[in-house]
């Protein structure tokens, strides 16, 4: 798939001046400067091809690769076939997680944004990757919604390059987890500050929960490098994939903040 090459710039900054949420760089369109920030995915999603060339030609992010190998190397280490697999990918922006997906041979699979702009970049740029492609809000699912969701008998939760920065709350991710059948699959990644004591975010609460009280058996979990910063610099987080052994419960549920 061939794009149009976009003018970007990068600002001056010291090294770790800026968090990783707080990057931002400049687009020259028209002959004016354009500030966008990292996260203003609907903007760049309007531009066919500006966010593989930011992420993943300039920001050399590997992370759609790097866990769909690991999940295929644990599915093939407990003798279970990708293509039976009926997959939800939660925060599936323009199809980035579900093209590899489809590489390593998965048959269904199931894309839930909660950006429209992502769903009409999708079909714009990969259409037909998903068998459906749901623009909810996985915060306040709606009971047709989740009935919906019940037909496809999802048996793995995906999440990549989505987590941990406000762009997907704890909550959607608790709702998405238990959306998926008992003893079903869990891959995703997220910064690896997420697991350290001091982070008291919901996401990183959520996360320590899911691993201290058994609800997830991790069966791989891997610090790579996700991707450079603006600086150079390597961003680095950890890939995780794992059984799910329980539901959330709801007193869990209703502790996370609809941020």
């Amino acid at each position: 798939m061939s794009y149009q090459k976009y003018n970007i710039k990068f600002p001056v900054t010291e090294p770790h001046q800026l968090g990783q949420d707080e990057e931002f760089f400049y687009l020259i369109e028209n002959e004016q400067e354009i500030q966008f920030r990292f996260h203003d995915y609907g903007e760049l999603y309007k531009r066919p091809g500006l966010y593989e060339q930011l992420f993943y030609e300039r920001l050399k992010c590997n992370s759609p690769k790097k866990v769909g190998d690991i999940l295929c190397q644990v599915l093939r280490d407990n003798h279970i076939e990708m293509t039976g697999l009926r997959v939800l990918d939660l925060g599936a922006g323009n199809g980035m997680f579900g093209e590899q997906l489809q590489i390593v041979g998965v048959a269904r699979v199931i894309g839930v944004d909660i950006s429209e702009e992502a769903y009409i970049a999708c079909e714009r740029d990969r259409p037909g990757l998903y068998d459906a492609y749901y623009v909810r809000d996985f915060c306040d699912l709606d009971a047709v919604t989740q009935q919906d969701l019940a037909t496809w008998q999802i048996d793995c939760l995906s999440c990549v390059a989505a987590l941990g920065f406000g762009d997907i709350p704890a909550k959607a991710f608790a709702t998405a987890f238990n959306v998926i059948a008992q003893s079903g699959w869990v891959a995703f990644n997220i910064k690896e500050s997420f697991l350290l004591e001091s982070d008291i975010s919901d996401f990183s609460r959520l996360i320590k929960w899911l691993l201290l009280n058994d609800a997830l058996e991790v069966h791989h979990l891997e610090r790579y490098q996700h991707r450079i910063s603006i600086d150079g610099l390597p961003l680095f987080y950890y890939a995780l994939v794992g059984r799910k052994e329980s539901d959330i419960p709801n007193h869990i549920m209703a502790s996370l903040d609809h941020v």
